[in-house]
């Protein structure tokens, strides 16, 4: 699988907001499709201080695990298909599979800190081809909670941004500063430990 850039802007939605954009883009029941995303850290979120994420993403029987790094432009993305079995083994005991992604989690933490599977986060999902992009519209389920987002994924950071931009005013929805999932994730699993 390897690695890739990963260059892709974020926005909340509300609920009614995610209905009237599957209606705008005539988007279908039956295209959206379910995916679980597993989240991994260390106990001392040593991988979160290096601003990078662990995940393994589960699409019906099949399994990638993808950490995610700071790029100049976007994210460094290290990709990796792991068996149902080295799955399970990851989710059950922390630890990671042979291969680009161990390799590349052992640089940034000591082997004295074991990782440790945190949680996952169901997420209902559909693409759409959109000017020399692609819209993404996800309705995610996780720790009680459910939001709504639309994701504009682009080769290019300038000419996207002007795209999801316009795209954001003609439709008369408000930009929103908008956390990745996995930071959604870790301030709700943090505000419940709090309670």
């Amino acid at each position: 699988m390897g690695q890739n850039i990963e260059i892709e802007f974020k926005n909340m939605l509300t609920e009614e907001e995610f209905h009237f954009l599957e209606r705008f883009f005539k988007i279908e029941p039956e295209q959206f499709k379910k995916q679980i995303n597993h989240y991994f850290d260390t106990n001392s979120f040593t991988l979160k201080e290096h601003g990078s994420a662990l995940r393994i993403r589960e699409k019906g029987s099949k399994f990638e695990m993808t950490l995610k790094q700071p790029a100049e432009t976007g994210l460094l993305e290290t990709n990796q298909l792991l068996t149902t079995g080295q799955a399970e083994e990851a989710l059950s005991s922390g630890k990671l599979p042979e291969g680009e992604v161990r390799d590349a989690v052992v640089k940034l933490i000591k082997d004295t800190e074991p990782l440790q599977y945190f949680g996952s986060l169901t997420t209902v999902r559909a693409e759409v081809e959109y000017k020399e992009g692609l819209l993404v519209l996800d309705h995610s389920y996780y720790l009680n909670t459910e939001d709504y987002e639309l994701e504009y994924e682009v080769t290019d950071e300038t000419e996207g941004y002007k795209v999801f931009s316009k795209l954001l005013g003609e439709l008369k929805i408000p930009h929103r500063p908008t956390d990745n999932k996995i930071k959604r994730f870790y301030t709700k699993k943090y505000n419940l430990l709090q309670e």
